[in-house]
């Protein structure tokens, strides 16, 4: 692809302030313009829901469940949720409520460290294991996102910031869990596209596959409705499973609205990501989501990302090629390539995802 040489390196740029301590600073009352954010023509045409309309739910315990009947029956109900809405709620997934709040509060600890300790873990490309910052890519965005980040690469290698001191430990222990949670849904997600459980698994190779672990902050706004914590986007990868700290920020694109997501406590919120898009050749689509800002409570949400492996090149699957009359939709790229290229740009809906799509078709 042209320019791939420079994908993922970032340009030598002004110490950039964390969206914290700009919104700590005394006397903050309007947003400065470094921040205030212009609104995307097609976003402006788009009403927020006014209804309270329910993401779907998958009970876990019954997508597990020994019993062929009710996991069939939970298959189909996730094999919908993909379809209709591309997110659902999680529940009944046993990892503990302890362990998912010890992970929130580990990640406001790392926050609450001073702007020397958290330039620490600068990183300076897409694909270092630990990188925290500000905004989204602050080398390419022309304005700035009212949030401060860390991303930390859990698998195939493990990695942590040292601090806090327990951050290694909780998360460590966190991320295994969710892997199997993750694992289990894609299993899933496999046998509701007509697959097998394992196909999507193989196709991937899901034993080193990428999980990042994505800790966002978005402090209180002044103007919150001139701001925006992360513009409008899909996310890479097949699954991402969040969880956030009570604050509702997340919207989701849903039958021409944004459809405000309330938490339901001890669940995780999760969508289908581009690969899974890809592998079934646009059977099922990842989905349009924006993270809004308050002027009155801190929120903080973390998701765990979980693609295929780095070296792995994704493509449909053959079983939706096989009658001749459909053609591959996206053109085969390796996981890596695809991280690289979305991260190291503006993060602009699906234009990513638009990149491989086979136009002649």
């Amino acid at each position: 692809m042209d320019g791939t040489a420079l994908i993922g390196s970032q340009p030598s740029q002004p110490k950039l302030t964390s969206v914290k301590a700009l919104a700590e600073a005394p006397g903050l009352s309007s947003l400065p313009s470094s921040h205030t954010f212009p609104i995307h023509p097609n976003d402006e045409q788009l009403p927020v829901s006014d209804t309270n309309e329910s993401i779907p739910t998958v009970d876990f315990s019954l997508l597990t469940s020994s019993n062929p009947d009710v996991r069939s029956k939970m298959i189909q109900e996730l094999g919908n949720a993909c379809q209709d809405w591309g997110f659902f709620m999680v529940t009944n997934h046993g990892v503990p409520e302890s362990l998912v709040n010890e992970m929130i509060e580990a990640c406001r600890q790392f926050f609450e460290l001073t702007e020397e300790e958290k330039a620490e873990y600068e990183g300076k490309h897409v694909l270092d294991p630990i990188r925290s910052g500000t905004s989204f890519n602050a080398s390419v965005d022309k304005v700035l996102y009212w949030r401060d980040y860390l991303k930390i690469f859990q698998h195939p290698e493990f990695h942590s910031p040292n601090k806090p001191p327990a951050f290694r430990e909780i998360a460590m222990e966190y991320s295994r869990r969710v892997r199997q949670v993750a694992k289990e849904l894609i299993r899933g997600i496999s046998q509701s596209l007509g697959l097998e459980d394992h196909y999507i698994e193989k196709a991937v190779n899901l034993e080193n596959s990428l999980q990042i672990m994505i800790a966002n902050l978005y402090p209180p706004c002044p103007q919150p409705k001139l701001a925006m914590g992360l513009p409008t986007h899909s996310d890479h990868g097949l699954v991402t499973l969040l969880i956030q700290n009570g604050i509702r920020g997340l919207q989701v694109q849903h039958n021409g609205k944004w459809v405000n997501v309330d938490p339901i406590p001890n669940s995780f919120l999760a969508n289908i990501g581009d690969h899974v898009e890809i592998l079934g050749n646009g059977k099922y689509k990842s989905v349009l989501h924006r993270a809004v800002v308050n002027n009155r409570d801190v929120r903080i949400s973390i998701a765990l990302s979980n693609g295929p492996a780095l070296d792995s090149a994704i493509s449909p699957a053959s079983k939706f090629l096989e009658d001749g009359r459909s053609p591959p939709a996206y053109r085969a790229m390796k996981y890596k390539e695809y991280v690289e290229l979305q991260q190291s740009n503006k993060l602009d809906g699906k234009s990513c995802l638009e990149r491989i799509r086979n136009t002649r078709i």
